[in-house]
């Protein structure tokens, strides 16, 4: 493990020394601040809005955001440094493939967790200090575990693109499609599955769409026990659906896991 920790430690100081904390952070505070004082300007209101609504926006706001910046941060990691070199120096050290991966996995997720907490808390920290309803704290709290969890299930596949592919560019390409996949195809095929269907599909037979989606399993997650009013379209139905918390945030950990053992093992099977 100390071999796995150091590598860690080098990610994190390198996305310290090239900004991305930094900048991720003031991205995520920006607009969850934004939404926290702003959500209702649409109906015409300003000021805070309530903790259903604010969580409401922000989860959208967090399925397009998180992959995104958890795929830029990530796609590069072993073509990158394949690229230049340094891969195949780091390998002459008394680290395995293994190591390696799961040193650089901590790393990153780390980056992205932290600047989640930071940004994504400021909106929750500013709502208790407002209302001082203690349930804004349980609310967050699952709000940023989940939403760490959907940045760690992009990071994974990140690293599947990454590991895939012989050139940076090419990684670059497919860390875009698959984020335009997950964040935009994905959802207008179950809308364009909705309408088109003649009978339309079952709530159960929706809900496990949705879970093949780690962006929308996020949002089942997160929307499930809001009001139905701060709620639209087909997330209305399926938050509705049998599955409990515990079930879909075990959906959300697989999404995690699964991609991850993928990556481990396309990486120790690959030739350098």
């Amino acid at each position: 493990m100390k071999s796995v920790f150091t590598v860690a430690a080098k990610e994190f100081s390198d996305g310290l020394r090239n900004r991305w904390l930094l900048s991720i952070t003031i991205i995520f505070a920006l607009l969850s601040v934004g939404l926290t004082y702003f959500g209702s300007a649409v109906a015409g209101e300003t000021g805070l809005t309530s903790t259903s609504t604010t969580v409401a926006s922000l989860a959208s706001l967090a399925v397009f955001l998180i992959p995104l910046i958890a795929l830029l941060l990530s796609y590069d990691s072993f073509v990158g440094e394949l690229e230049s070199g340094t891969l195949l120096l780091l390998l002459t050290y008394p680290i395995n493939k293994t190591q390696l991966l799961m040193g650089k996995f901590i790393g990153q997720g780390s980056i992205i967790a932290l600047a989640i907490l930071i940004g994504f808390g400021a909106s929750g920290v500013i709502l208790y200090a407002h209302t001082q309803q203690t349930e804004i704290i349980t609310v967050f709290s699952l709000f940023i575990a989940s939403a760490v969890m959907l940045g760690l299930s992009f990071i994974a596949i990140a690293f599947i693109i990454s590991i895939s592919v012989s050139e940076k560019s090419k990684a670059a390409g497919a860390a875009l499609i698959v984020w335009f996949i997950f964040a935009l195809i994905f959802d207008l095929g179950l809308l364009a599955l909705l309408v088109g269907t003649e009978d339309g599909i079952s709530q159960q037979s929706l809900t496990f769409l949705m879970m093949l989606n780690p962006a929308d399993t996020f949002r089942l997650v997160n929307l499930a026990g809001l009001d139905s009013a701060d709620v639209n379209g087909a997330l209305a139905i399926a938050i509705r659906s049998s599955l409990s918390l515990t079930q879909l945030l075990c959906v959300l950990v697989a999404w995690v896991i699964l991609p991850l053992i993928l990556a481990i093992t396309l990486f120790t099977k690959k030739r350098m």
